[in-house]
């Protein structure tokens, strides 16, 4: 059955300041028992207390994140922590290993892109040697059109081996409709990202630079009102995203928010909580 849980990128300030057990502790006293592990040192401390918050608290790790290599270095780089990466994986209980993002200068052209995929297809298949499984998770730039076709595409294609781990905000920011590209990927998808997308109220001060004549500087506030949002407080029809998820075939529905606007990261994590309860969802925490 799927579990709802937790993006642990929401969680890093947390664990700097007060270490992994004791977040994650918090993260439990919400009601989420599930988390992904993304942009979080493994380091010998982190990595035993991860363990210690499973074997206490009951957590469970949907999976570890990994870069291709380290031109984007917020975890460890397949190119050249493979080893590490899996020993933590299995370490963890965790069965997948997920890429937040291509090395960026993939994106420069169709060659190099192609590139990035039979990169990622070979680290799949080594993966898969050892029990484990690759994904890719999905931002905006995916559905860029390369000789008429989504970047996202070319990667799912050219990259069998690898699963695809979709965003359900980033798939509205890039055009798509989330419910009905999750239901495109049924059968790759074993996590979704219930991320959602809001559009925020234009501050006082973009009327103020319009009084002032000034429709540069108020363009660029209308322009900069998509938001990142707590589950719920959004425009994304989770009743419909959620059961699709699950009927592609997701294990994890991970929370995740990638700016907070000055809220504190567990009222985000509670709020989400409680909508998602709310709609009907309480069986899945």
């Amino acid at each position: 059955m799927a579990v709802i849980g937790v993006q642990a990128m929401m969680l890093k300030g947390s664990i700097e300041e007060r270490g992994a057990f004791a977040t994650l502790q918090r993260v439990r006293d919400i009601g989420y028992r599930a988390i992904e592990i993304s942009q979080i040192p493994l380091t010998t401390e982190n990595v035993d207390e991860l363990v210690r918050a499973r074997d206490e608290l009951g957590f469970e790790f949907s999976s570890t994140s990994a870069s291709l290599d380290k031109s984007t270095a917020a975890n460890d780089a397949l190119e050249t922590d493979f080893e590490k990466i899996v020993a933590d994986t299995k370490r963890l209980g965790a069965s997948m290993v997920r890429m937040g993002m291509m090395p960026l200068g993939a994106l420069a052209d169709l060659d190099s892109l192609h590139a990035f995929c039979d990169a990622a297809e070979g680290y799949a298949q080594r993966l898969e040697e050892q029990g484990l499984h690759l994904y890719y998770h999905n931002h905006h730039v995916e559905f860029a059109k390369y000789d008429g076709r989504y970047a996202l595409d070319i990667i799912a294609d050219r990259s069998p081996t690898v699963g695809i781990e979709l965003d359900a905000h980033w798939l509205q920011r890039g055009g798509v409709d989330p419910q009905r590209t999750i239901e495109r990927f049924a059968g790759r998808v074993k996590m979704v990202h219930l991320k959602d997308y809001r559009i925020g109220q234009l501050p006082s001060e973009a009327f103020e630079l319009l009084e002032k004549g000034d429709h540069v500087g108020f363009m660029g506030f209308f322009t900069s009102s998509v938001q990142f949002a707590e589950v719920g407080e959004g425009n994304l029809d989770w009743k419909g995203i959620i059961p699709a998820s699950i009927a592609a075939g997701a294990e994890y529905l991970l929370v995740e928010q990638d700016q907070l606007y000055g809220r504190d990261v567990f009222d985000c994590l509670q709020t989400s909580h409680d909508n998602l309860v709310a709609m009907g969802f309480a069986d899945l925490f």
